[in-house]
C-alpha cells in the first residue's frame, strides 16, 4: 500500500516563507510526476506546481518567482518552498503523485491528505 504525507503548513505573516514536504511511503516501485494542488475555502482545486522525474518543473502563474518544487527521488519526498507569501495563497495544499506499486506494478494517482496553509497579519 502506498501512502503519501505531507507536513509543514501553518501560520505566517504576509510576505514570509514557509516549506511544505510530501513524502511517499509503502510498496513503492517507482514514482513518476509529483505536484502539488491548493484548495482554498469557497473555491476549486487548483495546480499549484508539479515535477517530473527528470526534474522538468511547471508552475501556476500566480505563484511564479515565488514558490520553488523540488524533489529527492532517494528520500521518496518532493518539496515545496514557498516564499513572499500573500493572503490570497491561504488554502489546503496537497500534494499527489504518480507512482507504481511493487506489488502489482500498476501505475495509480495517489493524494496526500492535506496541510493547512493561512497567510494573515
Amino acid at each position: 500500500q502506498v501512502q503519501l504525507v505531507e507536513s509543514g503548513g501553518g501560520l505566517v505573516h504576509p510576505g514570509g516563507s514557509l516549506r511544505l514536504s510530501c513524502t511517499a511511503s509503502g510498496s513503492i516501485f517507482s514514482i513518476y510526476l509529483m505536484g502539488w494542488y491548493r484548495q482554498a475555502a469557497g473555491k476549486q482545486r487548483e495546480l499549484v506546481a508539479q515535477i517530473t522525474s527528470g526534474d522538468i518543473t511547471t508552475y501556476a502563474d500566480s505563484v511564479k518567482g515565488r514558490f520553488t518544487i523540488s524533489r529527492d527521488n532517494a528520500k521518496n519526498t518532493m518539496y515545496l518552498q514557498m516564499n513572499s507569501l500573500k493572503p490570497e495563497d491561504t488554502a489546503v495544499y496537497y500534494c499527489y503523485g504518480d507512482i507504481v506499486d511493487s506489488a502489482r506494478r500498476r501505475r495509480s494517482h495517489y493524494w496526500g491528505q492535506g496541510t493547512q496553509v493561512t497567510v494573515s497579519s
